[in-house]
């Protein structure tokens, strides 16, 4: 078994009026169960960052990624399935009709678009996620700001 850490790619996907995108994991989830999330997942064997972060999008949300906004940020964390992980995470534009995700039946149950004053909700079960969603959202909305958003 491999000792390096599983490789993730992260959406924080913005809107027009500068808010991100997050949607809640459903209960039975292995990791971060009923938590409000980013869109992203693990890279499959052979695929590259950007592959797996369009991929990832689409599968999510039913949305295509059209602009690619920035990186926002690396993160490495232990989740509760003992696995170690590193996950890069961007800001992105998408296509689609934002009002209307099409989110992965059984594995989301719901969304949001969040603006910077909304943190605290990303705090539900931190127990679970030790403040690692806050803290990508807050580090996106930084991130944001910077590139006059």
């Amino acid at each position: 078994m491999s000792t390096e850490p599983l490789r993730c790619a992260g959406a924080l996907i913005v809107d027009d009026d500068g808010r991100i995108f997050v949607q809640r994991r459903s209960a039975h989830r292995r990791i971060f169960p009923n938590c409000w999330d980013i869109v992203g997942g693990h890279l499959e064997p052979g695929e590259d960052w950007m592959d797996a972060l369009r991929r990832e999008v689409t599968e999510e949300t039913g949305w295509t990624v059209s602009h690619v906004l920035g990186h926002v940020g690396d993160y490495r964390y232990v989740a509760d399935d003992g696995l170690a992980r590193i996950e890069r995470d961007w800001l992105v534009r998408v296509d689609g009709d934002l009002a209307r995700p099409v989110l992965e039946v059984g594995r989301h149950t719901e969304f949001r678009w969040l603006a910077a004053d909304g943190l605290d909700l990303l705090d539900e079960h931190r127990d679970v996620n030790d403040g690692l969603i806050r803290r990508i959202a807050a580090e996106g909305f930084a991130a944001l700001r910077s590139i006059g958003l």
